[in-house]
């Protein structure tokens, strides 16, 4: 399955209402930065850093929750158990998934770094598990998905590398050691 199959396979086109509260929910957000950046509380850099992860964010979560279409509440509570299916059974599928859902998270860690300036990888991993037990939580509740334990170790994987990535870019350009 690619990707262009898996979006259009588990979600649904969003509606105008949505796009609406997309629109307004990002203004909020900018207005919030833009007083922030004049009485100087974050950087311009800041700023734009901020805007472009609660933008991804709210694209994130539309994906992952709120533009699937209702279905059974699934979980799945064996961690790794795709692991297992994929080394068994030779799912490829699954293993697409994974990675699939490890570079989802991976423009939150960078983007995590220019954020918040001091963060480390162990803030990034902790950042990264809160948000994908909140769309993993959501999914449960709203049965718009399978809850599993896979998703979050690999989401937080992907936030982790895009940490990673980000402070070795930001260590070569300005020669600052990162932690």
């Amino acid at each position: 399955m690619d990707l262009y199959q898996i979006l259009t396979t588990h979600n649904r086109p969003w509606s105008i209402r949505e796009i609406v509260i997309f629109v307004l929910l990002l203004a909020v957000v900018a207005g919030f930065l833009l007083l922030w950046v004049k009485t100087h509380r974050i950087t311009k850099g800041q700023a734009v850093a901020g805007l472009a992860l609660y933008g991804f964010l709210e694209i994130v979560f539309a994906s992952t929750v709120f533009t699937r279409t209702p279905g059974n509440r699934a979980y799945e509570l064996l961690p790794f158990w795709s692991w297992r299916e994929i080394l068994f059974h030779q799912d490829w599928s699954l293993l697409q998934e994974n990675v699939l859902n490890i570079i989802l998270f991976v423009p939150i860690g960078i983007l995590l770094f220019p954020l918040l300036r001091k963060i480390t990888w162990k803030s990034a991993l902790i950042i990264g598990l809160a948000i994908s037990a909140l769309i993993e939580t959501s999914q449960l509740i709203l049965c718009r998905g399978l809850f599993e334990w896979d998703d979050m170790i690999h989401n937080t994987l992907g936030c982790v590398l895009g940490y990673l990535v980000a402070s070795l870019v930001f260590q070569k350009r300005c020669g600052r050691k990162v932690k």
